[in-house]
C-alpha cells in the first residue's frame, strides 16, 4: 500500500510537474505559431495597402499626364506671342483643367527662357523667371519625357502650400525646345488619401522620388520639403529595386517600421506602405493576452485539482481531455478567423452581361425574403438591362425601323460612350475627346449615333495596326458652303480623325457604298460607313471626308443645331415597381406565343391589371364583343392571320375610347404603327416600361403622336 502510495505520490508529482510544464510549453509553442501567423497577416495587409497606393498613384499621374498632353496638344501650333494674345482664354481653360483634379494646385506654360506665358494662378502671368527651377532646367538640353521633381516652396508673388512638379517639354517645329508645360501637385492631397486608408494605429504611407526625396508622407511632418527616408530604403531605390519588403528605422521620427515598397511603371517614383513594429507587436500581444485569459485559469484549475485530489486520477485525465479540447477549439477558431480575413478582403466584380430571364427574376423577387436573395435578383435584372442595351447597340445597324430622334447633348453622349469606344481598340491606340465649352444639342437617334461612333472607331482601329491616336471633337459653327446653308444658321459639328494609313484617291468616293470594303472576307462587311452615311442623311445632316495616304483620315459630321433641352436618359429615374395590389383595370392581352404570353401576363398582373388572354386577333375581337369590362388592349404586332396592327385599326374604329398598345421584337410594320399614332413598345421590354406605357395609354392624357414617340424613346 505504501509502495502504491509512494508510486501514486510519485506519479502525482510527475503529473503535477507535467501539469505545470506542459501548459507553459504549449503556450510557448502557440505563441510562436501566433507570432508567425501575425507576421504573415501583417505582411499581407501591408502589401495590399501598397497595392492600393500604387493603383491610386498610377491613376493620379495618368490623369496629370493626360492633362499636360491635352495642354500640349492645345498649344502645339501656337507661338509664344499667340499664347500671350490668347492668354485670358488659355488661362480660363487651364483653370478648368486644374479644377477637375483635386491633386493639381496650378498649371503653367513656360517659354524657352523660363518665363510664365500662361498659368492658373493669375492673369496676366507674373514676369518672375522660373528658369532656375529643376522642372525647367531638366528639359532645356534634352527631352526626358515626364519629369517629377522634389518638394518646392512657392516663390513670390505666389504663395500657398508647398508642391512638387510634373512637367513635360514643349516642342517647337523642328523638334526645338520651346519651353515647358508644368503641373504643381499638392502633397497634402496624397497625405489626405493616405490618412483615409490608414486605419490601423502605427500605419505609414509615403510617395518617394527615386532619388530619395519624400514627396508625401503619412503621418505628415513639418519640414522644409527635403525629407529623406532611411539609408537602407534609399540605397535600394538607387540600386533600381522594383519592389520588396524590409524593416527599417526612420531617420526622421526614429520609429522602426516594416515597409513594403514598389516603383511605379515608367515613373521615377516609389509608393511605400508600412506599419510600426511596435504596433505589430501590440497586435501579437493582444492575441497572446486573449490566449492567457483562457490558459491561466485552466492551468491553475488543473494544478489545484491535482494538488487536492491526489487519488482522483480519472478526473485528472478528464480535465486533461477537456483542456486538450479547449486548445483544439482555440486553434480552430484562429484558423477560421485567418481564413475569414483572407476571403473577406477579396472583391469579386464580374462584368457579367449574359442574358438572363427577366420574368423569372421578377417572380423570384416576390418570394425572396433575405437581403442576400434580393441582392442576387438585383444583379440578374441589371444583367438583363445591360445585355439588352448591348444587343441593341450591336444589331441596330441592320434594322430598318424608323429613327427615334430626340434632342441629345453630343459632348455628353460621346463622353458616356467613351468606355465602349476605348474597349473596342487595343491599348496602343489613344482616344482623345475634346469637349465643347458649352452643350451642343442636335436632334438624333441616340442608338444610331452611338453605332456610328463605334463604326468610325472600328474603321480607325483597322487603319492603325501599329497603334496611333483617335481625336473626337465637338463644337458648333456657322455654315461655310451652300450645302451647309441648307442645315440652318448654326451647325452642330462632330469631327473624328485618326492617324492611320489613310484612303487612296481611287476608292475615296466609294467608301460610303454598301458592301464596299478593302478588308479580307472575314474582317469586314462593308456596312460600317454606309450605316454612318444613312444615319447622317436620315438625321438631315451631312458627312464629309478628308484623307491622304499615310496622313490619316478625318470625318466631319454636321447636323442642324437643336435649341430644345436634351432629353433625359437616366435609368435611375425610373419609378419603383409597385407592390402587388388589387386590379385597377381589365387588360386584354393578345399574344400567340405561350411563353411570351406567360411573362407578359405576369408583368401586367404585377402592374395591378386583371388580364384576359387571347391567342389571336380574331379571339380578341370576340372577347371585346362579349365583355364590357375591358379597358385596355395590349397586342403583339406579328401574329398568324389578322395582325396586331390590323387589330388596332379595327379597335379604333369600333371602340374609339379603348386605348391600344402594340409591341414587337422586330417588324417592318413598326414604322407604320408609329406613323399611325399607336403607342409602340419594342421587345424586350421591362416591367417598369410596360407599367409606364400602359398607364399612359389608360390615362389618355397625351396626344397619340407624342405618346407614340415617347414610348419608343422610353423603351
Amino acid at each position: 500500500m505504501l509502495k502504491a502510495q509512494r508510486d501514486s505520490i510519485r506519479l502525482l508529482r510527475v503529473v503535477f510537474a507535467a501539469s505545470l510544464v506542459l501548459p507553459v510549453a504549449l503556450f510557448a509553442y502557440a505563441s510562436w505559431l501566433t507570432y508567425r501567423s501575425n507576421e504573415a497577416t501583417n505582411d499581407r495587409e501591408i502589401a495590399q495597402t501598397r497595392d492600393v497606393l500604387t493603383e491610386h498613384a498610377l491613376k493620379v499621374f495618368e490623369s496629370v499626364e493626360h492633362s499636360i498632353a491635352e495642354i500640349n496638344e492645345m498649344i502645339r501650333d501656337l507661338s509664344d506671342d499667340e499664347l500671350l494674345q490668347r492668354g485670358e482664354l488659355l488661362h480660363q481653360r487651364l483653370k478648368r483643367i486644374a479644377a477637375s483634379s483635386e491633386q493639381v494646385k496650378s498649371l503653367w506654360i513656360l517659354d524657352r527662357n523660363g518665363r510664365a506665358l500662361v498659368d492658373t494662378l493669375s492673369y496676366p502671368s507674373s514676369s518672375v523667371s522660373l528658369a532656375d527651377r529643376d522642372y525647367f532646367a531638366i528639359h532645356r538640353n534634352r527631352d526626358v519625357g515626364t519629369f517629377i521633381g522634389p518638394i518646392l516652396q512657392p516663390r513670390a508673388p505666389y504663395g500657398g502650400a508647398a508642391f512638387f512638379s510634373v512637367s513635360r517639354r514643349r516642342i517647337a517645329p523642328g523638334n526645338e525646345f520651346a519651353g515647358v508645360v508644368q503641373a504643381s501637385l499638392l502633397p497634402e492631397y496624397f497625405e489626405g488619401f493616405y490618412a483615409k486608408i490608414s486605419g490601423d494605429r502605427g500605419s505609414y504611407a509615403a510617395l518617394i522620388h527615386q532619388d530619395g526625396a519624400i514627396l508625401a508622407r503619412y503621418p505628415a511632418l513639418d519640414g522644409n520639403g527635403q525629407l529623406r527616408p532611411s539609408a537602407d530604403l534609399s540605397q535600394l531605390m538607387r540600386a533600381g529595386s522594383l519592389e520588396g519588403i524590409l524593416t527599417v528605422r526612420s531617420s526622421i521620427d526614429h520609429r522602426e517600421r516594416k515597409l513594403a515598397y514598389r516603383k511605379l511603371p515608367d515613373l521615377p517614383v516609389y509608393v511605400v506602405a508600412g506599419l510600426e513594429t511596435e504596433a505589430i507587436r501590440a497586435k501579437w500581444l493582444a492575441v497572446i493576452g486573449n490566449q492567457l485569459i483562457f490558459g491561466i485559469p485552466a492551468t491553475a484549475a488543473l494544478l489545484a485539482l491535482v494538488a487536492l485530489a491526489l487519488k482522483r486520477t480519472r478526473r485528472m485525465y478528464e480535465e486533461a481531455r477537456l483542456r486538450q479540447s479547449a486548445e483544439d477549439a482555440l486553434k480552430q477558431s484562429q484558423r477560421l478567423e485567418s481564413l475569414g480575413r483572407l476571403t473577406g478582403g477579396v472583391a469579386h466584380d464580374f462584368n457579367n452581361l449574359l442574358m438572363v430571364v427577366g420574368g423569372a427574376a421578377r417572380k423570384l423577387r416576390r418570394t425572396a425574403s433575405s437581403p442576400q436573395e434580393q441582392r442576387a435578383i438585383d444583379m440578374i435584372e441589371q444583367s438583363v438591362s445591360k445585355g439588352s442595351s448591348l444587343t441593341r447597340q450591336l444589331l441596330s445597324f441592320s434594322r430598318r425601323n424608323a429613327m427615334d430622334a430626340v434632342p441629345i447633348d453630343l459632348g455628353d453622349r460621346v463622353q458616356r460612350f467613351s468606355d465602349v469606344l476605348r474597349q473596342s481598340v487595343p491599348s496602343n491606340i489613344t482616344i482623345i475627346i475634346q469637349q465643347p465649352p458649352a452643350p451642343v444639342v442636335a436632334r438624333l437617334d441616340p442608338n444610331e449615333f452611338e453605332i456610328a461612333l463605334l463604326n468610325l472607331t472600328l474603321n480607325a482601329r483597322d487603319a492603325m495596326p501599329d497603334g496611333g491616336r483617335i481625336t473626337i471633337s465637338i463644337g458648333r459653327r456657322r455654315p461655310l458652303t451652300e450645302s451647309d446653308d441648307i442645315l440652318g444658321d448654326e451647325l452642330a459639328v462632330l469631327q473624328f480623325g485618326d492617324t492611320g494609313t489613310g484612303i487612296s484617291p481611287e476608292i475615296r468616293d466609294k467608301v460610303f457604298e454598301p458592301f464596299f470594303t478593302t478588308k479580307p472576307v472575314d474582317r469586314g462587311t462593308g456596312l460600317g460607313l454606309s450605316q454612318i452615311y444613312g444615319f447622317v442623311q436620315q438625321s438631315k445632316g451631312q458627312i464629309t471626308l478628308r484623307s491622304e495616304l499615310g496622313m490619316g483620315t478625318h470625318f466631319e459630321l454636321t447636323f442642324p443645331i437643336c435649341y430644345d433641352p436634351p432629353a433625359r436618359d437616366d435609368p435611375a429615374a425610373a419609378p419603383p415597381v409597385p407592390a402587388q395590389r388589387a386590379p385597377v383595370a381589365t387588360l386584354l392581352l393578345v399574344e400567340d406565343h405561350p411563353d411570351v404570353a406567360a411573362v407578359a401576363t405576369d408583368y401586367a398582373e404585377q402592374c395591378g391589371y386583371a388580364v384576359v388572354l387571347a391567342n389571336s386577333a380574331e379571339a380578341a375581337l370576340q372577347l371585346l364583343e362579349s365583355r364590357g369590362d375591358i379597358k385596355l388592349v395590349f397586342s403583339d404586332i406579328v401574329m398568324p392571320g389578322l395582325s396586331g396592327l390590323e387589330l388596332g385599326r379595327i379597335v379604333r374604329s369600333r371602340y374609339p375610347q379603348l386605348p391600344v398598345v402594340l409591341t414587337s421584337g422586330y417588324s417592318d410594320r413598326s414604322t407604320t404603327a408609329l406613323e399611325e399614332g399607336f403607342v409602340l413598345l419594342p421587345k424586350p421590354y421591362s416591367l417598369e416600361t410596360l407599367r409606364e406605357r400602359l398607364a399612359q395609354a389608360l390615362r389618355g392624357n397625351e396626344p397619340p403622336g407624342s405618346a407614340a414617340s415617347g414610348s419608343a424613346r422610353s423603351a
